[in-house]
């Protein structure tokens, strides 16, 4: 077993975890507002969840793909790189949980990568053009098409049931949630899902085992992305459900099925023509739509500032973890300089959760009433102190 193997090893394996930071930072855009309106129960939501990311996993590799090939130029892509860049997108995904933010898994891992790759050989690593197109631009427009798709149909919804007594209405719209949730889940496996399998095609690529020219990554990876993102998405990842369920919008079953449905349709749509979406940033939009489209909803703008603040940094936060870390690892040198950071990335992935434990959010108090007075998303009133 040689020592590049071995990196090889570990990077697949960073990989994975990143994949499954991913699942359970990102379960709220699929289920966060069918668990809000009484539709699911939170633990039923996250198993459905789990299970339909699972198969969405297996429709399609067009995004792995763009990752893989569209982003960074392959034939310059190192373990080393790709390693750093792992580690600044999950970072970034451990630290916007613990605070109670959606923010992009997809913009973390991307940022992390361009990062790792610009510190490496520089700037004419990235295929900016891709950067751009695949990604910057969509980040821009999602959650503006979301949130219009998801406004116009929460005003249609209310518009055309008018006459129907509320709690006839609020019942039946909780079925068809759980419906429009499961397409969103669904969505989701096959957008998020193959982030990770592009990661992993471009360390069998620099590892010399497969080769550029090959369409898709091999079947080992597509089942081990698939399985990661699934366990990851049973865990939960309650503190950004509560904070999407709870601290945007006072959601009812109307505005939810809107708000999945509208999610639904866009990230199958960038899924089929392999855009890079952002999950989060649609299923954001989605619920800022659904409250804008109801008359006299709350809409709390502040919460949603503070996510948008974090979805600006997003790309340069973790592309600054991902260069850090490559230089660390390239100036330790070849697998202690991985090792090193591989135990420093378990030590602060370690402190954050316990750091989590001070005010524990879970399926029993995420539906609490949101505390408009907390500094925190993440801390609903029973779990202050």
């Amino acid at each position: 077993m040689t020592a590049e193997f071995i990196v090889l090893a570990v990077v697949v394996v960073t990989a994975l975890a990143f994949d499954f930071t991913n699942g359970f930072h990102d379960t709220g855009n699929a289920m966060a507002t069918s668990i809000a309106t009484g539709a699911l129960k939170p633990k039923v939501a996250v198993a459905l969840s789990a299970s339909l990311n699972l198969v969405g996993a297996f429709l399609s590799t067009a995004v792995a793909a763009t990752i893989a090939k569209g982003l960074v130029d392959a034939n310059l892509v190192s373990l080393e790189i790709v390693f750093a860049g792992l580690v600044g997108g999950i970072t970034w995904n451990l630290a916007t949980w613990l605070l109670g933010i959606p923010s992009s898994s997809s913009h973390a891992l991307i940022g992390g990568i361009v990062g790792a790759m610009i510190a490496a050989v520089g700037g004419h690593g990235v295929i900016w053009h891709g950067l751009v197109s695949s990604v910057i631009i969509p980040a821009a427009l999602s959650p503006i098409i979301a949130g219009t798709v998801a406004a116009t149909g929460t005003w249609l919804v209310y518009r055309t049931t008018r006459t129907v007594p509320e709690k006839q209405s609020e019942k039946g719209f909780r079925y068809g949630q759980i419906g429009s949730a499961s397409l969103v889940s669904l969505a989701h496996g096959t957008n998020d899902a193959q982030k990770t399998m592009g990661i992993i095609f471009l360390a069998l690529i620099s590892y010399g085992s497969v080769s550029s020219s090959d369409s898709m990554p091999p079947i080992w990876v597509v089942v081990s992305c698939a399985l990661a993102i699934a366990a990851g998405t049973y865990l939960g990842g309650w503190r950004v459900i509560r904070t999407l369920g709870k601290g945007l919008v006072e959601i009812k079953s109307p505005q939810g099925m809107a708000a999945e449905s509208s999610s639904a349709v866009v990230i199958l749509l960038a899924s089929n023509f392999g855009f890079s979406l952002s999950t989060t940033h649609v299923a954001t939009g989605s619920i800022l739509g659904s409250g804008v489209g109801k008359p006299g909803a709350e809409v709390r703008w502040g919460v949603a500032g503070r996510m948008a603040t974090a979805w600006l940094i997003t790309l340069p936060a973790a592309g600054l973890v991902g260069a850090l870390c490559y230089f660390l690892s390239h100036v330790i040198g070849g697998l202690p300089g991985i090792l090193v950071v591989f135990a420093i990335l378990i030590a602060a992935a370690t402190w954050m959760y316990l750091h989590s434990r001070k005010t524990p959010i879970n399926p029993d108090n995420v539906n609490d009433e949101w505390d408009s007075s907390s500094t925190s998303p993440a801390v609903p009133a029973a779990a202050t102190v």
